[in-house]
């Protein structure tokens, strides 16, 4: 059953069920699928597959042509705390080794800071929860890439505007799951009303637990964190900073509404203090 507190704050309908994504980063392994699915789907432009040297990750991370991004984490551990999640794990000199895969995307946040800085309406709340840019209305502003509290969206250098994930928007309306929840070999992403999301992900939490993998935790699936919770959330298998995400995020508007009141209370002392000088000064005459 969706939160109808929750529904509204996010300005979406209430009669549509949220939709989200849950990401199980412990069966990732790292296919890049998602990420081609994305841009073909979505017409996104090659953003030029760096090779650093130092990874196999040759998208770098999200922006404007990226807006799936599969990292990959190299790490070593201490042997007596190395297991096997995602895949085989290695011995070496200085502890045993294991790859950390994690497809991220933007997180359609529950209270978006990104639609209450857009000036022009671009940045939109659709009927399925989900937060999407109206290309033709973006103006280029940027209000919203710093207001994003974990980086996600990003400007295209040739024309300015902002871009980002849609959760294939189009396909939800023609009632089919997003292209890289379809192309996911290993059912990593998974696609479907956001209450239910979050109930299988307890369970799978459960049973990583049970298993002995102490470090699984989820990340963005509770509705009481800074954010409302995420409309797109994951399964991790280690700290949050691992992966690159903020630990605590916080929606970076939420001491508007102060500021808007001190403001207002601000500007009628002025308002009173300019009619009581303005006064005075006709009785003096």
């Amino acid at each position: 059953m969706s939160d109808p507190e929750a529904t509204a704050s996010s300005g979406q309908a209430e009669q549509q069920p949220r939709l989200g994504f849950f990401t199980d980063t412990s069966v990732c392994i790292g296919c890049k699928a998602c990420e081609v699915a994305c841009k073909e789907w979505n017409h996104v432009p090659e953003d030029g597959l760096l090779l650093t040297g130092m990874s196999y990750d040759n998208s770098v991370g999200l922006g404007a042509d990226t807006w799936r991004h599969v990292a990959f984490i190299e790490q070593r551990r201490p042997a007596r705390t190395v297991l096997a999640e995602n895949g085989p794990a290695g011995t070496g000199d200085g502890g045993e080794f294991r790859w950390l895969m994690s497809s991220d995307v933007c997180k359609h946040c529950t209270h978006a800071a990104c639609l209450d800085v857009c000036p022009t309406g671009a940045l939109f709340r659709t009927e399925f929860g989900t937060v999407v840019v109206q290309e033709d209305v973006c103006n280029g502003c940027g209000y919203c890439i710093p207001a994003c509290p974990y980086g996600v969206i990003d400007q295209r250098k040739d024309d300015g505007r902002a871009w980002k994930c849609t959760m294939c928007y189009d396909r939800l309306g023609a009632g089919l799951e997003p292209a890289c929840a379809k192309a996911c070999p290993t059912e990593s992403i998974q696609f479907g009303p956001l209450d239910e999301l979050r109930e299988r992900a307890a369970g799978r939490l459960a049973d990583l637990h049970e298993a002995g993998v102490s470090d699984a935790r989820l990340y963005g699936a509770d509705p009481g964190d800074g954010v409302g919770g995420d409309g797109a959330f994951f399964l991790l298998l280690d700290e949050p900073e691992v992966y690159g995400l903020p630990p605590d995020p916080v929606v970076t508007t939420r001491d508007l509404p102060s500021i808007w009141r001190h403001a207002a209370a601000a500007a009628a002392m002025l308002a009173a203090g300019a009619a009581a000088a303005f006064a005075a000064s006709g009785r003096r005459r």
